[in-house]
């Protein structure tokens, strides 16, 4: 029997039963179209174009949601935590800590700089105020924005080369540059907001310690709106980042790269960006006006207005399919549920059938493609991951130090309290956790010249993904130290003796610390290390389906991979090919 017959007609989770699972549960379904997508009006948005992406997307999206469905039902079927895990898993929802004060933003026709007062929200909004008061006393602000996708620049002169950048003057064209409001104002504590789509925002701090602090406030709402979808447990969630991923592979486009950071209307909107993006170079750059950096400025507001009008529709359209969405999800888990064992026997048995037609071209193309860079990548994601771990458990270690310390040398209940609330607050201090996420920092430049080679372009959501492990690890060592500190500090204690427990819970924790950090390192590596090199292997099979393989099955191949990955199966036992890739260089 021909594999791809096989696949169709077999594979319980990608094609067959879920098309059937689809027709069964929900034969109502509609595709979205004009008549659930308000009008887009943008003069350089091509009429009907979100309308067209999410045609085109949502299929996808309603399939992936079957095998979405699967995966959580299987999970839930096996331990409720990953194996060896010691710690508690902290219940406090991420969040950046509230961060205000006076700031100077340039603004206004001519942009000039004018004092105002700024606020970033622990959702990751920043908003300004004219006054300190009109915030107090719970007014509008004057303008606000979500960072997802924005970079922070403290350094004027990369600003401004960026600005030179952004809108070269055409060959041979020369006009009179207008003043430069930057040029004529040098900034001693500069803040710049940069986005490839949307407005530039540039703020300046009053001291270096104020432009630092603010510095690493907004750089922690920036990766908390950009991993949302990735840090969410939720069926939705993991479907609609498989789909982007298929729908993608569906255009050529095998690399994975940092299009997936945000919210889900805020990635659709990110992509058709990318792809309207050419052609409002080729047809407004022409015709704007100025020179130099006022002409970059001018073609970044322009990019705001095409950019909101995107993500309206894909708000709206997206908000049009929620209800279907719901509907889908739940009657999904009704028919599942009872079938789960049989479906994920049949997706077994496929993926020994895929195995053995690919085997030969896969392990051919490890040999000449990736062998050579393995080594290198992983040790840098382990140099990388282990760096950073370490500078946790040195805070988690003298967090737990000084409350020990506190506890022998002052007895005031109050003074202790304060102690506990900061030991609590570690996970979301920013100047604190500054000192592991440097380490990921560091290695963006290193990991992103290897990682290139083989179309991956997402190092920024690597680095968020190390960032945010730190953090999650912090969270849930801090949660574990204060319950068992808890559970065994009585009133009857003297403070020696409370000092006495709580160095027993210390070591305690610092063993659980230790089994879970090695436990994460290893999935965080063999998880980033597929992202990496899994699409590319992908893309280099392409002539394998096109020779027989069939595409349908080199995309069920992809699924079936990730899903015996995230369910802690062994790669090796899944597939033996990719035991190269996910673990044999760890």
């Amino acid at each position: 029997m021909e594999l791809e017959h096989v696949f169709w007609g077999n594979f319980g989770v990608r094609i067959g039963i879920r098309k059937w699972l689809l027709c069964l549960v929900c034969p109502h379904l509609r595709q979205v179209g004009g008549d659930l997508i308000q009008p887009l009006h943008h003069p350089f948005v091509p009429a009907g174009q979100v309308d067209t992406l999410l045609r085109n997307f949502l299929p996808c999206y309603r399939g992936q949601l079957a095998a979405s469905v699967l995966w959580q039902i299987s999970r839930e079927l096996g331990p409720q935590e990953p194996a060896g895990c010691q710690l508690l898993h902290s219940k406090k929802l991420p969040r950046v800590r509230e961060h205000r004060g006076p700031l100077t933003q340039l603004q206004g026709h001519p942009p000039q700089w004018q004092p105002i007062f700024c606020v970033l929200r622990g959702d990751g909004r920043l908003e300004w105020f004219k006054h300190r008061e009109e915030y107090e006393n719970g007014d509008r602000p004057l303008g606000s924005v979500v960072l997802t996708g924005y970079t922070v620049l403290t350094s004027q002169s990369e600003y401004l080369h960026l600005l030179d950048t952004l809108c070269p003057e055409p060959s041979g064209h020369h006009t009179q540059e207008e003043p430069e409001p930057l040029l004529e104002m040098p900034v001693s504590f500069p803040l710049f907001l940069q986005h490839p789509f949307r407005r530039h925002l540039c703020f300046s701090a009053a001291t270096a310690e104020v432009q630092r602090a603010w510095r690493l406030a907004l750089q922690g709402g920036i990766r908390l709106r950009g991993t949302v979808l990735q840090r969410s447990q939720a069926p939705a969630a993991r479907a609609f980042l498989d789909a982007i991923r298929l729908y993608r592979q569906q255009q050529g486009h095998f690399g994975d790269d940092d299009v997936t950071l945000g919210s889900d209307a805020e990635v659709l909107t990110a992509l058709l960006m990318r792809e309207l993006l050419p052609a409002l170079r080729a047809q407004t750059l022409p015709r704007l006006r100025g020179a130099g950096r006022a002409r970059a400025w001018a073609w970044a507001k322009l990019l705001d207005g095409v950019h909101a009008a995107v993500l309206a529709g894909a708000s709206t359209g997206l908000r049009a399919f929620q209800p279907e969405k719901e509907e889908l999800l739940a009657a999904l888990e009704k028919t599942i549920r009872p079938d789960v064992d049989q479906m994920l026997k049949l997706r077994e048995r496929v993926l020994g059938r895929l195995q053995a037609n690919v085997q030969g071209p896969l392990e051919s193309c490890l040999r000449r493609k990736v062998d050579a860079q393995l080594p290198r990548v992983t040790q840098t994601l382990l140099s990388t991951v282990e760096a950073e771990l370490t500078a946790v458990q040195t805070l988690l270690t003298q967090g737990m130090d000084r409350l020990s310390c506190h506890l022998r040398g002052s007895p005031s209940s109050t003074r202790l309290r304060k102690e506990v609330y900061s030991f609590g607050e570690m996970p979301w201090d920013p100047e604190l956790m500054q000192t592991c996420y440097r380490e990921a920092e560091r290695s963006r430049g290193r990991l992103g010249q290897l990682a290139e080679p083989f179309g991956f372009f997402g190092t920024q959501s690597l680095v968020f993904g190390a960032q945010d492990l730190a953090q999650q690890l912090m969270a849930d060592a801090v949660a574990t130290f204060l319950q068992l500190a808890d559970q065994c500090l009585t009133t009857a204690l003297d403070c020696d003796q409370a000092a006495q427990q709580l160095e027993k819970v210390r070591g305690r924790v610092l063993k659980k610390f230790q089994s879970d950090s090695g436990s994460a390192q290893r999935r965080f590596i063999h998880g980033w290390l597929l992202c990496i090199f899994l699409p590319f292997v992908l893309s280099q099979l392409e002539l394998s389906c096109k020779a027989g393989l069939g595409w349908m099955a080199l995309l069920g191949l992809h699924d079936a991979l990730c899903f015996s990955h995230d369910n802690a199966v062994s790669a090796e036992l899944a597939w033996g090919p990719m035991h190269h890739i996910s673990a044999g260089a760890v």
